[in-house]
């Protein structure tokens, strides 16, 4: 009996997983693109600065823009083919419930992070290096713990969702995630040092990049 109930219970699991990161991930991108058109309409700027072709600013928004539809596109296709499972090169050692549901957890965690911060910095926000901004630098609030906290939530999530979906198609976007952020956030400090000589100088020795 016992046997039965784990294994329905893990079916259960599988079954609202597969929903909720379809779900989830869709919200994700509805979210930033009518986030995106929000800022633009009301600031009149741009928002998104890719920066030039073939800069490591133009290729870590590329990196991200392909790793993002990549992902979106898997959990909705695996939402209505499970099949798909067995492309995706799953990991059985860490596909226990609890494993699943933490995963889910620190997903949703991160993220929910991410967008508090995000909000934090309100019309400041933009994606990609301004070459022309901002025009100030903000280090109240969560961003007098973390010169970064946006991507602390990031990761964070990049990680949650390699547990939610243990495997090696998550394992791969985890590593390219992680390495990507990390480039990008040097050379958004190194960016903000040269717009702010001496308060970001202060500003990094007084707050950890991290936590």
């Amino acid at each position: 009996m016992s046997t039965a109930l784990s294994i329905e219970f893990t079916n259960d699991v599988i079954t609202f997983n597969r929903a909720y990161l379809a779900c989830f991930y869709t919200f994700v991108a509805l979210f930033y693109t009518t986030r995106i058109l929000y800022l633009k309409r009301v600031t009149h700027t741009e928002r998104v600065f890719h920066g030039s072709v073939f800069s490591a600013n133009w290729w870590h928004h590329k990196i991200f823009d392909v790793f993002r539809v990549w992902i979106w596109l898997t959990c909705v296709i695996r939402y209505f083919y499970p099949s798909v499972d067995q492309y995706l090169g799953l990991l059985p050692a860490l596909s226990a419930d609890w494993v699943i549901l933490a995963g889910t957890a620190l997903l949703t965690t991160g993220f929910a992070w991410a967008i508090a911060t995000h909000f934090m910095l309100g019309r400041c926000w933009t994606s990609g290096i301004n070459q022309q901004g901002p025009t100030r630098l903000v280090t109240s609030g969560v961003y007098g713990i973390s010169r970064n906290p946006i991507y602390l939530g990031v990761l964070a999530s990049q990680v949650g969702f390699f547990f939610a979906l243990p495997s090696l198609f998550s394992l791969l976007c985890l590593a390219v995630g992680v390495i990507t952020i990390l480039r990008q956030t040097n050379e958004e400090e190194r960016h903000l040092a040269q717009q702010f000589p001496d308060t970001y100088r202060q500003y990094q020795n007084a707050v950890p990049r991290w936590l």
